[in-house]
């Protein structure tokens, strides 16, 4: 039993709407074993992972998992549970999962959710090496391996002030896309989007920024406008620093003029040996050092957000409180491991107390060392600074903060540039005026930490991260941009372009991705297939696109899920045959059932635009919870009048015009004589295109009026919808080329060929090595049946097939139709193929190239069209 393939949906996907793991899984001499059938393995598997009790499983209840075991279960469904209950033990609250057929008896694919992707993928490989250890009897060390995974995951986990953002925004509905692996989040997508990193926006200036870095800076600054800050001056080397200690007039304070966290900080130093001593651990942080006065008093951090100071908290500095029976160092370790709400780094509510040498000195301070035994409730403080982030706790002060602390709080932070700001004030008192009682603020922080206002020791929990996501995505305004994204076998890219087409129209900028690039407006920043998540993502990450339209293909639906949350139009265009046999796709039902995920993941405030002319999108209908527009090739569709007779929204052709009906009126939008791209009527499928664009315009918001003038302007050619049925003419040849890659694409095309002016039809075709030979052989016969002349290329994607393999299956398609055998002819090299072709036609023939790599088919075009060319035909 191995492993074969692992792969982590990051976002919505045909298994979830959450993110998942799914593990293929050959099971080899396992696949017909049941776990009752291994002596030992239900009690080994209980006893290593007691939490198994509590799984539900398809029975319902907690136990229903046990059940399961001891009537004898299959191992990938038991892969499946441990991996979930694995993640539970590391802290990771995950209860979905499912195991598929994975195409064949011994094959098998294991689904289960994650909320840390390396914890997800972790639990997974654990689990086999869990099962194999209780098969095999031998000593595994299983709370070892999840000190490991989780030491990794700490690293990669959101920290708590992230986290908790997070979530309030997600209790909103605003997307969250991360970028990287740190805290760095984008809130909303587009030109509403908005970047943070834990708590600092993307707001406040660089400059702004630094400066609250700065700490002598920041005093020197907040000092001009009469807020008061302690004395002090930053120290070169040890004789300026007690020099200035004279000045200042003992206690003092040394810390690293940009260090944060508390780190290398030494207060109330009351001796120059003191001073000297702190001074070289504050050295090891950094080479720039400040002195300043000492201000006594208690430590507080006041938040401020926007013009607002939302929350204040009282911080007491890491301590230990004595028993009577173990000294300071064993005390720190119990307080480590046994405060569940301690963890490493900002990985919890509290952090684990750290000891350094500002520790070992502040103890020296007080003639007592690591080793001391403090008696039985014997407080011993272990630092003077208060910082969360090296041990300390919080008390809740905000509703007794003096008004003019909150004054000046507020103040300070406009002062420095700061729209979210912790400004740390000492005073004796917090309710009692600042300038009265001598108190200062002491730093400023930029991004300032918000575990101490969510989970204070003592105190009401403040809900900071509601007000600060209330404050960078306000209520009143949009997180957002509008989502069209367009899915089917065929015409989705046509589609995509003319909705493109006809909101560039209306003066948005527009974020395109399709087969042939990721586009902003005209400009093209990504070339080649890009109709999967990954550019998905590049659009909603860039600020400035207003709308986003997205081709959604198969493969990345199928592979990688979607790369967007939720749309507020999903659009199907149809669902025909096509990359069967490919990633466990086998039917029509199938594929219908991966593409449904577009049309499902739609706002309940959105519309999901379906084909009514397509029996597989039908079908689709009942699974939706959004509202739903429905297009027709036909006036009198079955299903398109039911829907209009129930109040429903529809875009049918009735012949000559395109027609909304609304509230069961019929409202004209164009004729079809006035759509280039149909080439008056010519091209059907053009007509159902733009059927399947004015109906996802018209979702989105777009008036009637532009879906008609981008409608009438839009054409099949290079510069509107390259590759798409475009027509040259070459020396008097006329020359289609088109995507054509699948059955019902070749169909559209030679239908459409029947109603054109021609004399002979020469053909150059091919077909992906990834279809199957029964499709090849359709292809292949189709093109017998209608070309008088064939010219068979080989597509580069071969997909591990023999060199022209593909085209000897085509060919002996063509033959199988009525065309002259003699005219049948493979070339294998497409660009090639293309010349032959034209070079052999003559006036008023049409040839007809299909083509897998548009630019060889263009520069083919180009150079035939030229006058060196043509001067080389005539001499030869």
């Amino acid at each position: 039993m191995k492993i074969t393939s692992l792969y982590a949906y990051q976002g919505r996907n045909i298994y979830s709407h959450k993110p998942v793991i799914k593990l293929n899984i050959e099971l080899e001499d396992y696949y017909n074993l049941a776990t009752k059938d291994i002596e030992g393995f239900n009690d080994g598997l209980v006893k290593s992972l007691p939490g198994l009790h509590k799984h539900n499983c398809s029975r319902g209840y907690p136990g229903g998992f046990i059940e399961r075991l001891k009537e004898g279960t299959y191992f990938p469904h038991v892969v499946e549970h441990i991996a979930i209950e694995l993640q539970n033990l590391l802290g990771y609250n995950v209860a979905f999962g499912r195991a598929i057929d994975g195409g064949n008896e011994k094959s098998y694919d294991v689904i289960y959710s994650y909320i840390n992707e390396y914890a997800g993928i972790e639990s997974g490989k654990l689990a086999m090496e869990l099962i194999y250890s209780i098969i095999e009897k031998y000593d595994f060390d299983l709370q070892k391996e999840l000190r490991r995974i989780k030491t990794e995951c700490i690293k990669q986990d959101f920290g708590i002030s992230t986290e908790m953002i997070k979530t309030e925004a997600e209790k909103r509905g605003i997307p969250i896309t991360r970028i990287g692996k740190g805290s760095l989040i984008q809130l909303g997508y587009g030109k509403n989007g908005r970047i943070m990193q834990a708590t600092l926006s993307d707001c406040p200036s660089c400059i702004s920024v630094d400066t609250a870095c700065n700490k002598d800076l920041t005093k020197m600054m907040l000092s001009d406008y009469g807020i008061p800050v302690p004395e002090g001056k930053l120290v070169k080397n040890e004789d300026e620093l007690l020099k200035q200690c004279m000045i200042l007039g003992y206690p003092v304070v040394v810390k690293p003029n940009f260090g944060s966290h508390g780190i290398g900080v030494s207060i109330n130093l009351k001796t120059p040996e003191e001073v000297l001593n702190a001074y070289n651990i504050a050295k090891e942080y950094e080479d720039t050092v400040l002195v300043e006065k000492y201000i006594k008093g208690n430590h507080y951090r006041l938040l401020v957000v926007g013009n607002k100071m939302v929350a204040a908290s009282m911080r007491i500095a890491a301590h230990v409180v004595g028993d009577g029976e173990h000294g300071i160092k064993e005390l720190i370790e119990l307080e480590n491991t046994e405060n569940t709400k301690r963890g490493e780094g900002h990985e919890k509510p509290l952090t684990k107390i750290i000891v350094d040498k500002v520790v070992e000195a502040y103890l020296a301070k007080q003639n007592i060392n690591l080793n001391y035994i403090p008696s039985y409730g014997e407080i011993v403080h272990l630092r003077e600074n208060d910082n969360l982030s090296t041990g300390g706790i919080a008390i809740d002060v905000t509703d007794k903060v003096h008004p003019d602390s909150i004054d000046y709080a507020i103040s300070a932070a406009k002062i420095i540039g700061l729209d979210i700001a912790g400004i740390d004030i000492t005073i004796q008192d917090i309710s009692k005026s600042l300038i009265e009682t001598g108190g200062a603020i002491i730093e400023i922080n930029a991004a300032p930490g918000i575990r101490m206002h969510h989970f204070p020791a003592v105190g009401k929990s403040r809900n900071v991260a509601y007000e600060i996501v209330k404050h960078i995505c306000p209520e009143d305004r949009e997180y957002s941009i509008p989502i069209i994204s367009v899915t089917g076998t065929n015409g989705k890219t046509t589609t995509v372009r003319m909705i493109n087409h006809i909101i560039r129209g209306m003066n948005k900028c527009v974020g395109m991705t399709t087969t042939d690039g990721v586009y902003i407006n005209d400009d093209c920043i990504k070339h080649g297939d890009n109709s999967g998540p990954v550019s998905a993502r590049t659009i909603l990450m860039d600020r400035r696109v207003e709308i986003a339209v997205f081709e959604t293909a198969r493969g990345g639906i199928v592979n990688k899920g979607l790369g967007y949350e939720i749309a507020d139009v999903g659009i199907i265009t149809n669902i025909q045959e096509d990359h069967l046999g490919i990633d466990g796709i086998y039917d029509l039902d199938q594929l219908a059932y991966v593409k449904s995920l577009v049309a499902e993941a739609v706002k309940n405030t959105g519309y999901a635009v379906l084909n009514a002319d397509d029996e597989h999108c039908v079908k689709i209908i009942k699974n939706l919870k959004s509202k739903i527009i429905l297009f027709s090739l036909k006036k009198d569709n079955g299903v398109i009048a039911k829907h209009i007779k129930a109040g429903g929204i529809a875009f049918y052709f009735d012949g000559n015009d395109i027609v909304l009906v609304k509230s069961k009126k019929d409202i004209k939008v164009i004729e079809v004589r006035s759509i280039p791209s149909a080439l008056d009527g010519i091209l059907e499928y053009n007509i159902q295109n733009a059927l399947a664009a004015a109906s996802g315009a018209y979702a989105a918001g777009v008036d009637l009026s532009k879906v008609r003038d981008g409608l009438s302007t839009f054409k099949s050619d290079f510069t509107d919808n390259p590759g798409r049925f475009n027509i040259y003419d070459v020396n008097g040849v006329k020359v289609i080329i088109d995507y054509g890659h699948n059955i019902d694409g070749y169909r559209c095309v030679l239908e459409s060929l029947k109603k054109l002016k021609k004399n002979r039809l020469i053909g150059v075709i091919g077909v992906p090595g990834d279809r199957t030979d029964s499709s090849t052989l359709i292809i292949g016969e189709m093109c017998g049946n209608f070309f008088d002349k064939v010219y068979i290329k080989e597509d580069k994607d071969k997909r591990g097939r023999k060199n022209g393999e593909v085209a000897e299956v085509l060919k002996t398609g063509c033959q199988k139709g009525s065309i002259n055998k003699t005219n049948i002819f493979i070339e294998l090299i497409e660009d090639r193929a293309l010349e032959m072709a034209i070079k052999s036609a003559e006036t008023d023939d049409v040839v007809v190239a299909f083509y897998e790599d548009l630019e060889p088919f263009i520069n083919v075009i180009q150079k035939m069209k030229s006058p060196i060319y043509k001067i080389g035909l005539i001499i030869a």
